[in-house]
């Protein structure tokens, strides 16, 4: 079993910060992925920002030079920094982690439960 403990969303306006930590625990032998997601009303699930083999760095366009996501080196955390948040930021913001349980097995992917993130004046 794995757990994601989310955190971080809530009201901002316009310009303003938010910092968002997703941290994973429980059964993680690797991680192949972890990272962001947001879906906003009426539009599909995209990626924000994501980490790839613990280094390769991935970031939507939309959010490139605003957003900055980063990791703990030694525990399974990562942290979503969001600055010169826009309305169009508005969203449910997921963590998601992708992770095998042992040496063997092929990796599963695990979704956190969402933590609003609201970009209004």
């Amino acid at each position: 079993q794995v757990q994601l403990a989310e955190s971080g969303g809530g009201l901002v306006q316009p310009g303003g910060s938010l910092r968002l930590s997703c941290a994973a625990s429980g059964r993680i032998f690797a991680i192949s992925a972890m990272g962001w997601y947001r879906q906003a009303p009426g539009k599909q699930r995209e990626l924000v920002a994501v980490i790839r083999n613990g280094e390769n760095l991935d970031y939507a366009d939309s959010v490139k030079g605003r957003f900055t996501i980063s990791r703990h080196n030694t525990e399974y955390t990562v942290w979503l920094q969001m600055n010169s948040l826009k309305p169009e930021d508005t969203a449910v913001y997921y963590c998601n982690l992708v992770y095998k349980e042992g040496l063997r097995g092929s990796y599963n992917e695990y979704w956190g439960q969402g933590t609003q993130v609201t970009v209004s004046s």
